[in-house]
């Protein structure tokens, strides 16, 4: 045997024994895009686990705001640094619109089957949990006589100074004004003096999460239009906040998932978007962070079930109000430069 043939034959040898001890399946991995904190926390606990016992592949992050993570896939293009990616279903659409995912084929996604008419966002994605932004208030700080059977009550002279919402997206309380002063999301300008009149109610406006908190957690702000889930979060960390979702419906939110155009793993990418929408999988998300369930078949404990703003029957989905997914994608940027100027400036 030459010397090249033996030297073939070491190498050989040695990569069998490399192949026997990495096993193809813990080579590969799945890369998802998600925000950071609690939220990639809730992929990895409630989805990931599953999907790795189930085909041994693992699952890392990209993390991230919603914009900053859109601009980076936008400057990545055709080579995605992700094959999945979480957002907003409104901000799905900027994805979608600059031409970053593929479409789907849902007959690769059996649990699918089971998705809730509101959470079939577009071709491209679909939902991956369901909550509402809604009226909480501390109860020990809410001033006599005030109450929210209606959100015409945030418009109480007696909450002057005293309420708080999102800065980064005005979007549910402009179309609250518009819903009240007979318009939606398409002419929402009918709401504009509404809003106005609203504006010495304001104390702050948060930042995101965090600040929320805060905000409740010293008593700055008795009021906030705010996340539900982040709303339970707080509830959890002893925080006495509750919920009020008034007559008109408390302002529908949905988390989407989807496949990046330009992925090497979509077989994959679909297999973890199904075990996503598993009904035991679904369930898990709404014991972790009290979000509603996307499928019809998840079985909820009736603890959780019973809570504002989980929503476990179609009528209740029925009764939220749903701004169009695509149009607030378009009208975003004109919100939030209309609440900047009239609203937050002082």
């Amino acid at each position: 045997m030459t010397k090249i043939s033996v030297l073939s034959a070491v190498v050989g040898a040695a990569l069998g024994i490399a192949s026997l001890a990495a096993p193809a399946s813990a080579q590969e991995k799945l890369v998802v895009s998600t925000w950071g904190g609690s939220f990639r926390d809730l992929i990895d606990e409630a989805i990931a686990k599953k999907f790795t016992a189930e085909t041994g592949v693992a699952v890392e992050y990209i993390t991230g705001g919603t914009m900053d993570r859109l601009n980076q896939a936008k400057l990545a293009g055709s080579t995605p640094e992700s094959d999945i990616t979480f957002t907003t279903a409104h901000v799905g659409w900027l994805y979608a619109n600059s031409g970053l995912y593929d479409e789907l084929d849902l007959s690769k996604v059996p649990n699918a089957a089971n998705l809730v008419p509101q959470a079939k966002i577009s071709p491209y994605h679909i939902g991956s949990w369901a909550y509402v932004y809604t009226i909480g208030y501390l109860p020990d700080q809410l001033p006599k006589g005030v109450s929210f059977e209606s959100w015409e009550g945030l418009w109480s002279p007696e909450l002057k100074g005293k309420i708080a919402s999102p800065d980064f997206d005005p979007s549910h309380i402009i179309n609250v004004a518009a819903k009240l002063s007979g318009g939606d999301a398409s002419n929402w300008q009918v709401g504009e003096k509404k809003l106005l009149e609203l504006k010495p109610n304001f104390k702050a406006f948060y930042t995101n999460d965090a600040n929320s908190q805060q905000l409740f957690a010293t008593g700055e702000t008795a009021v906030q239009v705010v996340l539900s889930m982040n709303a339970y979060y707080m509830k959890d960390q002893g925080v006495n906040i509750e919920l009020a979702i008034p007559k008109e419906g408390a302002v529908l939110g949905i988390d989407t998932m989807a496949i990046m155009k330009g992925s090497k793993k979509a077989e994959l990418a679909y297999k973890f978007i199904n075990t996503a929408l598993d009904p035991e999988v679904q369930a898990k998300i709404a014991e972790l962070k009290k979000g509603s369930p996307v499928v019809t078949n998840a079985k909820l404990d009736p603890e959780i079930a019973k809570l504002p703003g989980i929503f476990t029957t179609q009528d209740q989905w029925n009764q939220s109000i749903i701004i169009d997914h695509k149009l607030r994608a378009e009208k975003t940027a004109e919100w939030r430069k209309w609440f900047a100027e009239n609203m937050i400036a002082r």
